[in-house]
């Protein structure tokens, strides 16, 4: 059983004391400061793991989230020291850029939009519960320590990997997941282990335009992109309810699709992202990306419940953004995917 974030904090203070240092000086250190009020006491908490995927036997029925407003994050907010924004009426999104890290990928300077981009989503649920997903860049000097700050807090973590093929300095990926009653609670434990590593406070994002044919790119994908952070991005999300043990996802919240290129001259970009498929897509999906002449990078889960069983292959290339994208389409075309609201299709490529 998870103990109470009160217990845990106290803890972290005898650890700190016995290292010569106290708690204060270590958050004065960190990238981002904590702002402490408005904060509840209860636990953040991993899910059971003898609940039942999905629900059903064993009496757990399903959840659904519920809509909820920006405002109804401010505590969430002041915890993680930087604001987020609300999607679909029901996630609410903070990202951390790691806009401190010079990574090198095969020769291309990995933009913090590319792919050191961490962040974390919390959505509300019926029974008054909120769970909470994320993805956390860290170097390999910074993993252990971040590893025990989520052990103190309840924060499980639900796969360590990579996403980038060959690259300096390492750089390893944490999805982390938490469910609990206190959605403040779970933003401290975020917090803590955020607040060891080198995350800079936010920055505004590069501006101006993307130099890449994003019509053309639209055009061979079927559906509208976005440029931000300096990037053009295309994402899908799964079409089918997917549930994490007992809980229903919001549409596109730990199964989602994403292409991502950076501009990197004369129409050519740098391609990171992944695919969301269930099992019986992973083979063509991995034909689709070779045939294409795209690398793969992993093949792995982000989940432990989920249902249907999802996977991820990472990919990356560096060629004609426009050619990239026609070679990406045939992956959506083997994929039970849709266009996010926001995104509406643009009819078939």
């Amino acid at each position: 059983m998870a103990r109470t974030v009160e217990a845990s904090e106290a803890s972290e203070r005898g650890e700190d004391r016995r290292h010569g240092t106290s708690r204060r000086r270590i958050l004065a250190a960190g990238a981002l400061t904590p702002v402490l009020a408005g904060m509840g006491g209860g636990a953040a908490h991993a899910l059971p793991a003898a609940m039942p995927a999905g629900g059903g036997p064993g009496g757990h029925a399903l959840i659904e989230p519920v809509p909820s407003a920006k405002a109804d994050w401010a505590a969430v907010a002041r915890v993680l020291g930087r604001d987020g924004s609300l999607l679909r009426g029901v996630t609410y999104h903070t990202a951390f850029n790691r806009s401190d890290l010079r990574v090198f990928s095969h020769g291309v300077r990995v933009t913090p939009g590319l792919a050191l981009g961490s962040h974390v989503a919390f959505a509300r649920y019926a029974d008054g519960s909120t769970m909470a997903m994320g993805d956390i860049v860290v170097t390999e000097d910074e993993l252990q320590a971040v590893t025990d700050a989520f052990q103190r807090h309840g924060i499980a973590q639900t796969a360590i990997h990579k996403h980038l093929l060959a690259h300096h300095p390492d750089i390893w990926w944490t999805h982390i997941h938490a469910h609990g009653k206190d959605p403040v609670a779970i933003a401290r434990g975020v917090r803590a282990g955020l607040d060891r590593t080198a995350t800079p406070p936010p920055a505004p994002p590069p501006t101006g335009p993307i130099d890449l044919d994003t019509d053309g790119i639209d055009t061979a994908l079927g559906i509208k992109g976005s440029g931000v952070d300096g990037i053009y991005k295309a994402a899908f999300i799964r079409a089918e309810k997917v549930v994490d043990s007992h809980l229903v996802l919001p549409p596109g919240l730990g199964a989602t699709t994403a292409f991502v290129f950076q501009p990197v001259g004369g129409g050519r970009a740098a391609l990171h992202g992944d695919c969301a498929v269930t099992a019986d897509e992973v083979d063509d999906v991995i034909g689709a990306l070779r045939r294409g002449g795209i690398s793969l990078v992993e093949l792995h889960n982000h989940h432990l419940r989920d249902t249907p069983r999802l996977f991820f292959i990472h990919f990356w290339a560096v060629d004609d953004a426009v050619r990239i994208a026609r070679a990406l389409r045939r992956t959506v075309d083997v994929t039970n995917v849709i266009a996010p609201p926001e995104s509406p299709p643009r009819g078939p490529a």
